[in-house]
């Protein structure tokens, strides 16, 4: 499926001097690249191609599939799509109201020239963050990839798009709606649930900080977590 997606973004095409490498073959070493993380030089041995071949398709592949994908699996949702991933959440993970899981993953990288401590991160590697929000069944429904290592998940979420779509309810968020079996609460935002780096926000859930808490706060944090 994915390479009937990109083959036509990916093709090139032969030479009296060469035959090309084909859209098949492109796309393997990409994808080897992105699941094992081995090195073109690992890559060249297993597929015969220069290593400055390698790097070439896999930028160039790596763009073409998310150009293709992008649209297809995270565009916009509609308040239907919203309310069908709340409703999962709530029967997958008995937890109501809500419409995503936030969290950053750092990604190892050789530190760049003249960078600094920019892309140091607090576990003593150099990386970027990939910040994603993901449905109740793994999938990412968000992204956003490139902030510099050193930078910490709460302050890469508040220069995000995404926190000012939620401030203005411009990606069709459904309304708060009352939890169940909790009628004197009154009508509760839906929320994203992020762990204790992210700020408390009205469409932002955290845990409650600290190790002495009540009861009834060890068991909240247990079921967000």
């Amino acid at each position: 499926m994915l390479l009937d997606l990109v083959k036509d973004d990916i093709s090139k095409d032969n030479t009296n001097f060469r035959k090309s490498i084909t859209a098949r073959e492109r796309l393997a070493i990409c994808l080897r690249f992105l699941a094992t993380g081995d090195s073109y030089a690992s890559l060249n041995y297993n597929f015969r191609v220069g290593k400055s071949t390698i790097s070439a398709i896999v930028v160039e592949v790596a763009e073409a599939i998310w150009l293709r994908l992008q649209p297809l699996y995270m565009a916009l949702r509609s308040k239907k799509e919203w309310a069908d991933i709340s409703s999962t959440f709530k029967e997958r993970w008995n937890f109501p109201n809500c419409v995503g899981a936030i969290d950053g993953k750092h990604v190892v990288i050789k530190a760049p020239d003249n960078s600094g401590s920019l892309f140091y991160n607090y576990k003593g590697t150099y990386s970027v963050v990939l910040m994603a929000v993901v449905d109740p069944n793994y999938n990412f429904i968000f992204v956003d990839v490139g902030n510099y290592g050193s930078s910490s998940d709460g302050g890469i979420f508040s220069r995000m798009n995404l926190k000012l779509a939620l401030e203005s309810n411009s990606i069709g968020i459904p309304p708060p709606k009352e939890l169940p079996g909790m009628p004197e609460l009154g009508l509760v935002p839906h929320v994203i649930v992020g762990d204790e780096a992210f700020p408390l926000k009205n469409h932002l859930m955290r845990p409650f900080p600290g190790k002495n808490l009540m009861k009834e706060h060890r068991v909240y944090n247990y079921r967000h977590s």
